[in-house]
């Protein structure tokens, strides 16, 4: 074992080594920061949000929430087993969808607002139709996707025809509904992936992963086309700016940060300024001016993304916020946590 003790110790010093020079030669390119760049832009607003909606029904945490694409409806799952999808507008409950495996981590809603899926500890994602109802009254299961070595911990889907999977084996996949075949199967990070953001366009994605690293795909490859350095811990969360050429990632190292991908590197990092929690989820507001980001305090942080100034929290929730969705058409945020509510901020 001595000798590839040794030989391991010293790949690593060499990958650092690599890491270390390529952070260099990006702060030689970096000619101003991002604060600097931004000085003569105006103070943003001081954002007024407020629970519109407590929406009761789950009975216990609950893990992840995701708007459809109406921006009316969102999805939550729960390890009380079950899947509900609400109406935010006026906090009523649309449907109930019981569970086979409570160990739910992620939920996604088709942007047409056809389909759910969720998976989680059952090492599967579970895609159910939405219009359509079993003997039972619930909605459908359409598809099984089966064959992950690890947990599912997060989906999204491409279409009504397509979903996009990453999950504890460290792997990516993409599958087709229709013959609930995968069409991509690979090792995409050296840890779990346990995020994924679609870009604006669709044409590529960012994964964020506990290997503390975020890495820029293209949908067609599978070789990623950028690595993103510098979180110390798991990367929980990442988000695609709505400009298509940055994005965001909240992270276990109390950090929130900004990263460019056309200067290929880190723009900013967001630290609230008393306490120190750790982050769970994040999210951009439509003009991708603000992020707010999910954390284990209970309350959901916000900055200014230009200038790097705390905008404030939203206070509320009496546990972990485990997982936040802005609308798509900006209007509102959801919320959940392990107080088991679901929150609509407006």
């Amino acid at each position: 074992m001595g000798k590839d003790d040794a030989e391991t110790t010293a790949l690593k010093k060499e990958l650092d080594d690599l890491i270390k020079k390529c952070q260099e030669d990006q702060k030689k390119q970096q000619d101003t920061t991002l604060e600097e760049a931004c000085s003569s832009v105006a103070d943003a607003p001081k954002i007024k949000l407020s629970t519109k909606k407590l929406l009761k029904g789950h009975i216990n945490k609950v893990n992840s929430v995701h708007y459809s694409g109406d921006s009316r409806h969102c999805v939550t799952g729960s390890l009380d087993g079950k899947l509900i999808i609400w109406d935010s507008w006026t906090g009523n409950k649309v449907q109930v969808i019981p569970l086979r495996s409570a160990w739910v981590m992620s939920v996604a809603f088709a942007p047409s607002g056809n389909f759910v899926a969720c998976g989680g500890m059952d090492n599967m994602c579970t895609v159910y139709d939405v219009n359509n109802r079993d003997a039972t009254g619930s909605a459908k299961i359409t598809r099984e996707l089966l064959g992950y070595e690890g947990f599912l911990s997060s989906c999204r889907f491409l279409d009504d025809q397509k979903i996009i999977t990453g999950s504890g084996d460290m792997k990516i996949c993409m599958w087709e509904l229709e013959s609930g075949k995968k069409t991509t199967d690979f090792c995409a990070h050296a840890g779990d992936v346990v995020s994924i953001s679609l870009s604006p366009d669709g044409n590529s994605y960012i994964t964020g992963s506990v290997d503390k690293t975020c890495k820029l795909w293209d949908m067609r490859e599978e070789k990623a086309k950028q690595t993103f350095f510098g979180h110390e811990a798991d990367v929980n969360s990442v988000c695609f700016h709505p400009s298509g050429y940055s994005f965001v990632t909240a992270s276990e190292d109390k950090t929130a940060r900004l990263w460019d991908l056309r200067s290929d590197q880190q723009l900013a990092t967001y630290k609230p300024p008393s306490s120190n929690p750790g982050y769970t989820s994040c999210g951009l507001s439509l003009s991708g001016r603000y992020i707010f980001c999910a954390s284990d305090d209970n309350s959901i942080h916000i900055w200014d993304i230009l200038k790097g100034q705390y905008n404030g929290a939203l206070a509320g929730h009496e546990n972990r916020v485990t997982s936040l969705s802005v609308a798509p058409n900006g209007m509102a945020i959801a919320s959940c946590s392990w107080d088991q509510y679901v929150r609509v901020w407006v």
